[in-house]
């Protein structure tokens, strides 16, 4: 066996002894765990890891990084806020889900499950999140309630902003909040509203590329978004510009950091122009992201240590 053959055969393995540590799916935990999308977990607790890193400059240092509230956030945005966010989405999208292709058994999400206990447990992770009020300074705590504001009334009636073109793409800014909420936690103070401003636009690229493959299951089912609104094409151009709006923003703050989010609108250009689809490259992107706020997280710690 070739050494490529045996380095395959070899992540074939471990991909299978860490799907043996998974719950199966009949069970509670194993199906909260699917529920709360972990490809996408990052998408909460990453900008809690840049916000503490990037607030810890010049307060705390190396200290703060792992200060108790710091921690506290990161565990909350890991898993249980991924479960209260999605499982309002899918509680509210049953029936939509229906036609939704993603939704299929051999799909990469599962359906939801009314049941009283799945409810609870939703609802707890949504109450437990909540106490941080109690502990994060005053304009933190805003923001918190903020994003509770926005996780809920971008799925639940009455507002239900994801069947709005724009007011979808626009409500996803609260991707960008637990973020803003570790740096004022570590800091004290908001983080540069450029800074802010600029991961909102890039929430709003990101959030209006992931509905690129739903367009026809969403048309099927009468639900109007962006994407539905704008039709591919149009979409790509969309998202392209958010994220070099977003760009533009984090430059404001450092080039260097402009530089970097300049990867987006690149990104979103080879896709539009290419024949690579949509719902393949949808699946790039948690891999794209995760490198960036790694890469975002690396250039602070490199700031704090070394000026």
């Amino acid at each position: 066996m070739s050494d490529h053959g045996g380095a395959t055969e070899r992540a074939r393995r471990l991909a299978s002894t860490v799907a043996g540590l998974v719950p199966p799916e009949h069970t509670l935990s194993g199906y909260l765990l699917r529920l709360s999308r972990p490809r996408f977990w990052l998408y909460l607790a990453g900008p809690v890891v840049v916000g503490v890193t990037y607030g810890a400059i010049g307060n705390g240092g190396t200290a703060a990084l792992f200060a108790p509230l710091a921690l506290a956030l990161f565990a909350y945005f890991l898993l249980p806020a991924n479960v209260f966010l999605y499982g309002i989405n899918d509680a509210f999208d049953a029936d939509i889900d229906e036609h939704n292709p993603k939704k299929d058994e051999d799909g990469r999400e599962v359906r939801f499950r009314q049941h009283g206990l799945v409810l609870m447990v939703i609802t707890f992770c949504g109450a437990t999140g909540a106490m941080f009020i109690f502990v994060l300074p005053s304009v933190a705590a805003q923001v918190l309630a903020l994003y509770y504001f926005l996780a809920v009334q971008y799925s639940a009636p009455p507002l239900r902003f994801k069947t709005t073109p724009f007011l979808d793409s626009a409500s996803n800014g609260l991707y960008a909040l637990p973020g803003v909420i570790a740096y004022t936690a570590v800091a004290g103070s908001a983080p540069p509203l450029a800074a802010v401003a600029g991961a909102w636009l890039w929430t709003m690229g990101m959030h209006t590329f992931s509905a690129v493959p739903d367009i026809e299951p969403d048309r099927a089912a009468g639900i109007r978004t962006t994407a539905t609104f704008l039709g591919e094409g149009r979409t790509y151009a969309y998202c392209a510009l958010c994220w070099l709006a977003a760009a533009v923003g984090f430059g404001a703050v450092d080039v260097r950091l402009g530089a970097l989010l300049g990867l987006y609108p690149l990104l979103t250009v080879g896709v539009a122009v290419s024949d690579i689809s949509a719902d393949r490259a949808y699946w790039w992107f948690p891999i794209v992201n995760t490198v960036v706020g790694a890469l975002l997280t690396m250039g602070g710690l490199w700031v704090m240590l070394y000026g």
